[in-house]
């Protein structure tokens, strides 16, 4: 699990709830079917209505999906340029067909397993590099797609939140003939939709598109990396070379050193 995912969540709703047990005793005034039913069920209408139904259920998914741990962290970077260099010396002992063997342990990585085949096909360092960057930039595009659907939720969420308040508002001046004494009751409830949106929009859709991309951020910069390393191997550069040109993309504190790998 996240844990900052998690703890974020948490400190979100428990500071909401906090305010409210020290603004009043009535909690159930902040609670309104109605206003839930308008708010979620007009999003996801809206939603759909706009969007190809399975993106949009991939999109749904995705908001769990933060909750689930990071696997690519800095250590993982460093040790993506170790792999590469390790391929490097195989390759410079015994050649590119050496490399054959490390196809079928990579087999369950498509960028990876992509960029060895055409190593081991006799691709030239330019082409290796221009087809995996045309992949890393199609993953991107493809796997920010429910993100930028989570977007558009966070922005038609409040929009009908402030659809029920006005049908609310509409709902209560009709009946002020009536009885004046409910107009504080009925202005509540109908400002309970506008609460909702508000909520579902900044506490919930775009908190999880944000780190959605900035995951796939992430991940798109690890297979950039690892297109630079394929593309030297295809070249057949010295792996030192390698070394200094993928640290280069790290930060200085995460750079591989294969002098101190070798004293190990």
């Amino acid at each position: 699990m996240s844990i900052n995912s998690f703890i974020g969540f948490i400190a979100a709703f428990g500071l909401f709830i906090w305010s409210i047990a020290l603004s009043t005793d009535n909690f159930m005034v902040f609670v309104s079917a109605s206003s839930f039913i308008l708010v979620v069920g007009g999003t996801l209408a809206a939603t759909f209505l706009g969007q190809e139904a399975r993106y949009v259920v991939i999109g749904l998914k995705a908001v769990g999906s933060i909750f689930l741990p990071q696997r690519i962290g800095r250590n993982v970077m460093n040790k993506e340029v170790g792999r590469v260099i390790t391929w490097g010396y195989k390759a410079q002992k015994d050649g590119v067909v050496a490399l054959d063997e490390e196809l079928k342990k990579i087999s369950k990585d498509p960028f990876l397993a992509f960029g060895m085949e055409m190593i081991l096909s006799g691709y030239a360092g330019e082409d290796v590099r221009d087809n995996l960057y045309r992949m890393v930039d199609s993953t991107y595009e493809r796997n920010t797609v429910p993100a930028e659907i989570l977007k558009a939720m966070a922005g038609t969420a409040p929009a009908f939140g402030m659809i029920g308040t006005l049908i609310g508002l509409i709902v209560m001046l009709d009946s002020m003939g009536n009885d004046a004494s409910e107009l504080g009751r009925g202005l509540a409830v109908a400002l309970n939709t506008t609460l909702y949106g508000v909520i579902l929009a900044r506490m919930i859709f775009m908190p999880a598109a944000t780190k959605l991309i900035q995951r796939h951020q992430i991940n798109r910069f690890r297979m950039e990396l690892l297109a630079e390393g394929m593309a030297m191997l295809a070249d057949r550069k010295n792996p030192r070379y390698i070394q200094d040109r993928m640290n280069s993309f790290l930060d200085p504190s995460i750079h591989y050193d294969i002098d101190k790998q070798l004293k190990k």
